[in-house]
């Protein structure tokens, strides 16, 4: 029997509905002086960074409920960070409207480690590839640029036709870059080719503000300022579902993001509460209301039954086991 017993333990660990609905904020921390402008959770270690409007950026270690560091970017402004695969290197774009560079820095010791010198305009899209020393960066200026962690000058330039959003999918293969009411899809090696597939959103127009891979690269997300979260097929393209919040000022992001093994979507809403919504039957799982008016940046923690959500606080978002009466006692 004891075989049967781990088996159930692992089911009750899968995420369910249930689990879902029973979610609250179990940690928070408040001290925040502005709205949080970003947030992002490395891949291999407890860690979580923020920027904020407050011109900070700071370090927390979710195992111990601690933040380890705050530095401020008083000089630049902090809009966008990403961890890098280093657990204490970051990769910021400023918010000061004089100087779009790029920043990689290291939290440890405060330390600027290079300038990414290119954009012209505020940079609205950051993603890290998380195989090699790559990034991506889209801007207002109405170009995506290609990086190399290691190298301050760019390695490659696309124009588009609008605010993009962009992302690289897990391995590093191929970025999609989204505007206009279309995602187009590169191969990572190719991209001078131009995109060898081109998606269409149902006929959304309005501005793409985030776009993300499933870990396992079957599926993406595309949120846009009209309040619609579009589910893609990433590799045939076709549209799944498409869920509806408040729409967004042209100045706030909606932020949505995958549960890890892709089955769920929460996301932000013009009016600031978070919903969550089934993959497979695209029908809304459970909302939780919200005092404030604007939209949460929001991301699942890899591998955890966890999301954070900043706005003016950071919050950490839970199970409550007590709600759920037939996880207890299952042994």
């Amino acid at each position: 029997m004891a075989g049967g017993s781990e088996r159930e333990d692992k089911v009750s660990l899968e995420l369910t509905e249930e689990i879902i609905q029973s979610m609250e904020v179990g940690l928070a921390f408040r001290d925040y002086s502005g709205r949080i402008s970003s947030l992002d959770f490395h891949k291999a270690y407890s860690y979580v960074v923020t920027a904020s409007d407050d011109e900070s950026i700071r370090l927390y270690d979710v195992s111990t409920a601690t933040c380890l560091k705050t530095i401020n970017s008083k000089k630049y402004g902090v809009d966008l960070v990403c961890f890098t695969s280093h657990p204490t290197t970051v990769i910021y774009s400023s918010k000061n409207g004089w100087d779009e560079s790029l920043r990689l820095l290291s939290l440890n010791d405060n330390k600027y480690l290079r300038y990414f010198k290119g954009h012209h305009d505020r940079v609205v899209s950051l993603s890290l590839c998380s195989r090699k020393d790559c990034f991506i960066s889209g801007s207002l200026d109405r170009t995506v640029l290609l990086w190399d962690q290691r190298a301050e000058k760019c390695q490659g330039l696309l124009r588009v036709q609008g605010r993009p959003a962009t992302a690289y999918d897990d391995q590093g293969l191929v970025f999609a870059i989204a505007f206009g009411g279309y995602i187009r899809m590169f191969d990572a090696r190719m991209y001078e080719k131009g995109p060898f597939e081109i998606f269409s959103v149902g006929g959304d127009m309005s501005d793409a503000n985030v776009i993300k891979f499933s870990n396992d690269g079957r599926l993406m997300l595309l949120t846009t300022t009209g309040g619609h979260i579009h589910v893609l097929d990433s590799f045939r393209g076709t549209l799944l579902t498409t869920y509806n919040v408040k729409p967004v000022s042209s100045s706030s992001t909606l932020e949505a993001s995958f549960s890890p093994e892709g089955m769920f979507v929460i996301s932000g809403s013009g009016d600031g509460s978070v919903y969550a919504w089934s993959v497979r039957s695209g029908k809304e799982v459970t909302s939780w209301k919200s005092t404030e008016n604007e939209p949460p940046v929001i991301k699942w923690a890899p591998g955890n039954l966890m999301f954070a959500t900043g706005s003016s606080e950071l919050s950490f978002w839970i199970p409550d086991l007590s709600k759920l009466g037939s996880y207890v006692g299952r042994k």
